[in-house]
């Protein structure tokens, strides 16, 4: 009943935008009206009662859930957090943390128990705060005579079909021969071993031989996972601590976008399409995450532009 009442509200404000986006904000009156039952338990009582378990993708959780995880540990009111394999360094500072999932998935995003999941109209949010992962993780370990670039990239299944935004090899080549005498540059496409996966195949690009041959003094993120010299737990906790040294990012639409945007600095993000595209994620959340500076290119000519105005 509520939810038909919901979506009544929402056709009645939104009714011209298309169905596949106005349930999202449906989905932000859903996640407002749920939190008014802790109300004072988080205002007034303030005991250890919270228990967060989440097992969507990577993206949203880095948005929304981990905030809101500190949020609660900053209010004394947090007691314990769960989520998928290679998540305890993210909650570094939850009392408790387990790694009960060995796979996201999408119905896992549609978790109400958050203030905010997914995108939302409203980014004036209560209950979220950004986590200081970069204080938190620097480190004298990767530190270079050039400062560090991350060149973040994926090659994924997007919306059920072949991959949308990426950085082709071509355009790899642009940035790396325009960028590699400015900066230490770090590449990093995570392959399937590394991280926990969701509903997305991730496919070849075959960029990795190409590199070798081309661009030897070009540095791969797996090669410092296999060194390990910092002793990271996993991959996703090696990331961490070498985005922790960098203020630098060229990344992709997604989780690799979001997770370079906790570390401050610039972040390049190329997205075509996406529901962030009509609720200004990257102008009004993203930001806020770290205070980071947030270009968004929509197009190969765009990420060239930036490149040229803000790397180079």
């Amino acid at each position: 009943m509520l939810n038909k009442l919901l979506s009544f509200l929402v056709l009645i404000k939104y009714g011209k935008l298309p169905a596949d986006l106005r349930y999202f904000y449906r989905h932000t009156y859903s996640c407002r009206l749920h939190q008014i039952q802790y109300l004072l338990r988080d205002y007034l009582f303030k005991s250890k009662y919270k228990q967060l378990s989440f097992q969507g993708e990577f993206a949203p959780e880095l948005q929304f859930v981990l905030p809101f995880a500190y949020w609660h540990f900053k209010n004394g009111t947090l007691k314990t957090t769960s989520s998928s394999k290679f998540t305890k360094e993210l909650y570094f500072f939850t009392p408790e943390h387990t790694e009960e999932y060995d796979i996201r998935t999408e119905r896992g995003n549609y978790n109400f128990e958050m203030p905010r999941i997914l995108y939302s109209q409203d980014y004036d949010m209560k209950k979220w705060l950004p986590v200081p992962l970069k204080a938190h993780y620097q480190n004298n370990i990767y530190v270079y005579e050039k400062p560090i670039l991350i060149v973040a990239n994926r090659y994924n299944m997007e919306w059920d079909g072949p991959p949308v935004s990426f950085y082709s090899i071509e355009l790899l080549e642009f940035m790396f021969n325009r960028l590699s005498d400015k900066y230490t540059i770090i590449y990093n496409r995570p392959r399937p071993q590394h991280i926990t996966m969701d509903n997305s195949d991730i496919y070849d690009l075959n960029e990795y031989e190409w590199l070798e041959k081309n661009y030897p003094d070009i540095i791969l993120m797996e090669d410092l996972f296999r060194e390990n010299k910092a002793g990271a737990n996993n991959f996703n906790h090696l990331q961490l601590i070498v985005y922790a040294n960098a203020s630098k990012f060229i990344s992709i639409h997604g989780g690799t976008a979001t997770l370079a945007s906790y570390f401050g600095g610039t972040n390049l993000i190329f997205s075509k399409k996406g529901p962030e595209h009509h609720f200004k994620c990257y102008q009004k959340l993203y930001p806020r995450l770290s205070g980071a500076k947030i270009l968004h290119a929509k197009t190969e000519d765009e990420v060239r532009e930036y490149v040229n105005q803000h790397f180079a």
